[in-house]
C-alpha cells in the first residue's frame, strides 16, 4: 500500500515536467518557424511539424491556435492528412539548402565542413522532393 502512495505524486510531477519540456520545445520551434518565415535561409515546414508534435503533447490550446493559424496551418494538414508537402515549399526548402552550401562555399568554409554538409543537405533534399504534392 505504502509503495503505490509514494510512486503516485513521482508521477504525477514528472508528466507535468514533461508536459512543461514538451510546451517549451513547441514555443522554441514556432519562435524558429516564424523566423523561417522571413529568413530565406531557414526552412520553415520542419520547424512548424516539430511545434505541432510538441503541442500535441503539452497544450490543447496551444496546439489548436498552430492547427489554425493561417500560415503554418495548411503544412500541418498537408503533412498529416497526406504525407504531402506544398510545391512552393518543397521550391524554397530546397533552394534554402542550395543557398546554404553556396555560402559556405562562398566563405571557404573547410572542404570536410562542405562534403558533411552536402550529404546532409542532399539527403534532406531528397526527403523532401520525394514527398508527394498535397491534392488540390
Amino acid at each position: 500500500m505504502g509503495r503505490g502512495v509514494m510512486e503516485q505524486p513521482s508521477r504525477r510531477s514528472t508528466t507535468g515536467l514533461l508536459r512543461l519540456v514538451w510546451f517549451g520545445v513547441g514555443f522554441l520551434m514556432v519562435f524558429l518557424a516564424g523566423l523561417g518565415v522571413v529568413l530565406p535561409l531557414l526552412p520553415t515546414t520542419p520547424f512548424v511539424l516539430g511545434a505541432a508534435f510538441a503541442f500535441a503533447r503539452s497544450s490543447r490550446r496551444w496546439s489548436a491556435w498552430l492547427h489554425g493559424h493561417p500560415v503554418f496551418g495548411p503544412l500541418i494538414h498537408d503533412w498529416r492528412q497526406h504525407g504531402a508537402i506544398g510545391r512552393r515549399t518543397k521550391i524554397l526548402g530546397v533552394a534554402s539548402m542550395v543557398g546554404v552550401l553556396a555560402l559556405s562555399l562562398a566563405l571557404q568554409v573547410r572542404p570536410m565542413v562542405i562534403g558533411m554538409q552536402a550529404v546532409v543537405l542532399s539527403a534532406s533534399a531528397a526527403f523532401v522532393l520525394s514527398r508527394p504534392s498535397p491534392p488540390k
